[in-house]
């Protein structure tokens, strides 16, 4: 057989891991599983760890098992550690194998085609090189009804702007293989953020970060969010004023820590970013703003920019 016969055979299909967690989500995780189960990417499995719901949430997700089998939805326990180390408890679980990994919360509703979207993206990425899928988001109300977009972010994804801030919510990621084994690599680690983390390693790792400005989910805003949409007026003030109180500090310092542990994982021009960052918001004021410049960090936004001078001068960085 020739290599041109080869290519003309059927290829296999890329198997997709969906990575959910969950805890007291059974008012809007029907709706969730609904949309999972409409995707068109055939090969697709959801691994899903309970952290120890108190609410229907264990009854709805043994009742899609039942319907969809064992083949296409696990259900494990968590290790009630928080939310974090619920998802490293999937990530780094050696049972649990695929082509592709994608993050899921427990309140979203995805588009028929949002994995299809990321897969067809990432395809053409080489197989060798960790490679990181984020995208925007469309914003709904507790019902569902459409509220606006996530922000546009629209400068390059790095390393660099990782130190600063994230620009993919966990639900919207898709990893390949070799981004989940950088994961893994690095091991459970304290850090703020599981989405974070993974486009801080992977950015720094060397590996690609692709953004799509095209929403393919709708983010549900509702009062129990961990993490909101940060689009209103007061949210962003609210974002700001933390910043500028010494949140950010404390979560860079985390960030860093973990990163720290994993030097080796990193590429040499990031680690350097690394290191002047760390020298530079531990030094007084001159050398700090210098060092900052130098660092070559960045937001995404303007009001974002502006934010990081001032949290530099405050030493709050």
């Amino acid at each position: 057989m020739s290599a041109d016969d080869k290519e003309d055979l059927p290829q296999p299909l890329a198997s997709v891991a969906v990575l959910q967690c969950t805890l007291n989500g059974g008012e809007f995780l029907e709706e969730q599983l609904d949309s999972i189960g409409r995707q068109d990417t055939p090969e697709c499995c959801v691994y899903a760890s309970d952290d120890g719901s108190s609410d229907e949430t264990l009854g709805i997700l043994e009742r899609f098992r039942n319907n969809w089998g064992v083949r296409r939805l696990c259900i494990s326990r968590g290790p009630q550690r928080g939310h974090v180390a619920n998802f490293f408890s999937l990530i780094c679980s050696p049972q649990i194998d695929a082509d592709y990994f994608a993050f899921a919360d427990q309140d979203d509703i995805w588009d028929t085609g949002k994995l299809s979207r990321a897969l067809a993206i990432l395809a053409v990425l080489p197989d060798d090189r960790p490679a990181l899928y984020c995208a925007r988001t469309r914003l709904v109300d507790q019902a569902g009804a459409p509220i606006g977009l996530s922000p546009l972010f629209r400068r390059s994804p790095g390393f660099a702007n990782a130190l600063i801030h994230n620009i993919g919510g966990g639900n919207t990621m898709v990893l390949n293989r070799c981004a989940r084994e950088l994961l893994r690599a690095a091991g459970q680690v304290d850090i703020v953020s599981h989405d974070w983390w993974t486009y801080i390693l992977v950015a720094g790792a060397g590996g690609a970060v692709v953004y799509d400005a095209h929403p393919s989910l709708s983010y549900r805003q509702h009062r129990r969010n961990l993490i909101g949409s940060n689009m209103s007026w007061r949210e962003r003030f609210s974002r700001f004023r933390g910043a500028l109180q010494g949140r950010n500090r404390k979560w860079n310092s985390r960030n860093i820590i973990a990163l720290q542990h994993s030097r080796s994982l990193l590429r040499m021009e990031n680690l350097e970013t690394l290191d002047e960052f760390c020298r530079a918001r531990n030094a007084w004021l001159v050398p700090r703003a210098l060092g900052m410049w130098r660092s070559g960090v960045y937001a995404q936004s303007v009001w974002g920019n502006l934010a990081l001078i001032a949290a530099t001068f405050l030493k709050k960085i």
